[in-house]
């Protein structure tokens, strides 16, 4: 019996796709931390967002004050955090290890341009998506928590 996760002919393709973030849509940065359902995150995505699903998390100096929850953006699983917040989640070394490989296996692929459209909502964040609603591409935090959170999406076809 074969997953459907192997039905490509390519192998290091199949590899690739179980490497992409399901908030950046890109493959994970690190560190990577592993959630109590199993599911992968960026640290810096899991940050984001546990921000954004605790807006008034912040002191006056700006520093996070400890514990939380969020949602699991794969399969909704609340997780809730101790006074380490997102730094307290185990990294997933084996992850990490995997992507290092990956990414020497491929060094000598020529790389993409750096020129990627910027979110004008979310600063920091690349348009990756594109809403198939509304008809406009758009990043994976207006998805998960902004103008598009209702819409259906598919990524951005290069």
């Amino acid at each position: 019996y074969q997953s459907s996760i192997f039905q490509d002919n390519n192998p290091m393709e199949n590899l690739e796709k179980q490497l992409i973030c399901p908030i950046c849509l890109e493959m994970f940065s690190k560190p990577v931390v592993i959630l109590p359902c199993q599911h992968n995150l960026c640290r810096k995505c899991a940050n984001d967002i546990f921000q954004a699903a605790n807006p008034y998390w912040q002191t006056s100096r700006g520093t996070t004050i400890s514990g939380g929850r969020f949602r699991c953006p794969s399969c909704r699983h609340e997780v809730i955090l101790d006074r380490h917040g997102v730094y307290g989640l185990q990294r997933n070394l084996l992850v990490e290890n995997i992507i290092d490989i990956y990414k020497q296996e491929y060094s000598s692929r020529p790389l993409k341009k750096g020129n990627h459209p910027m979110c004008k909502e979310h600063e920091d964040e690349k348009i990756n998506i594109y809403c198939l609603t509304c008809e406009v591409p758009t990043c994976s935090m207006c998805k998960v928590f902004g103008a598009h959170k209702d819409c259906e999406v598919a990524p951005l076809q290069s």
